[in-house]
């Protein structure tokens, strides 16, 4: 798929953190202005819901009649609350982990929910979810249920609404040792297309020429690095208290190392895993 037509694609099985990351694919899916596609995969049907006929209804490939699954169900609540976005909503037997990689080589990034909000207890991450991170071909957002719109926002305290807040930073994780033009440059996009700051959080032995080409690739997005002595990855959990993504890379092959694997559980925000040399 040529990637003018890439999508963003979200799973769904019905549970409540799936419906979460629907909604936030939808809002990453009209900031990059790509199509939304929500799959269902394996043989166990989603969870079923009662909701009315959407016979008339063009903009979304489901079938009609009265009782829909919880894919159908997500297809018309985001059609309602995003009516100029394209949804395509697809079914497969596939089993669910091989289903979900396949549809990640034809997407922009691929979204999957979390089944708990962050806190005491982490940020519980099932195994699918960990299976398609540690082996997709694109970056895949992990997305903790409860998630809000707002949360990806500055909060607002004069009383407008808050889909007028500026984005909170992305925060990148960034691995000296790495050749990671495919990190940086989704980092750099994704807080490109929120019109949010980048926060860049790497040790001292990063050269300065790293990120200098992309500082002229996206002259407008305000970049701050943070040099930190040693692990990185308590200032990388503490910045993602207040930020809108978290971006962490892997080296392709290879699964989340354990750092990214205790960042992924325990961050304060939805995080990306993006794949790189």
């Amino acid at each position: 798929m040529s990637a003018d037509t890439r999508t963003i694609t979200v799973g769904i099985d019905g549970s409540r953190s799936s419906l979460d990351a629907a909604d936030w694919a939808a809002r990453e899916a009209q900031r990059r202005r790509l199509p939304l596609r929500l799959l269902h995969a394996g043989t166990e049907p989603a969870v079923s819901g009662g909701v009315f006929d959407i016979d008339e209804i063009d903009d979304i490939n489901v079938p009609a009649g009265r009782t829909r699954a919880a894919l159908d169900r997500a297809a018309i609540e985001l059609s309602y609350a995003h009516p100029a976005l394209d949804i395509i909503a697809r079914r497969t037997a596939t089993p669910a982990v091989p289903a979900l990689l396949a549809a990640a080589v034809e997407a922009e990034t691929l979204v999957l929910g979390s089944r708990g909000r962050t806190g005491s207890a982490g940020f519980p991450v099932g195994s699918v979810a960990l299976g398609v991170a540690a082996r997709a071909d694109r970056p895949v957002v992990l997305v903790r249920a409860g998630e809000l719109p707002e949360d990806e926002r500055v909060p607002v305290v004069d009383g407008s609404p808050p889909s007028t807040a500026p984005y909170l930073p992305v925060v990148l994780g960034l691995d000296p040792d790495a050749s990671a033009d495919d990190l940086i440059g989704y980092a750099f996009a994704t807080a490109a297309v929120r019109s949010a700051p980048l926060h860049v959080v790497h040790p001292w032995t990063l050269p300065t020429s790293t990120l200098r080409p992309w500082r002229h690739r996206f002259p407008g997005t305000t970049v701050r690095e943070h040099r930190v002595d040693g692990d990185p990855g308590p200032r990388l959990l503490e910045a993602s208290a207040r930020a809108g993504l978290l971006v962490v890379g892997r080296r392709t092959g290879r699964g989340p190392g354990r750092a990214a694997r205790s960042l992924i559980r325990h961050a304060g925000c939805p995080v990306a895993v993006v794949p790189h040399d």
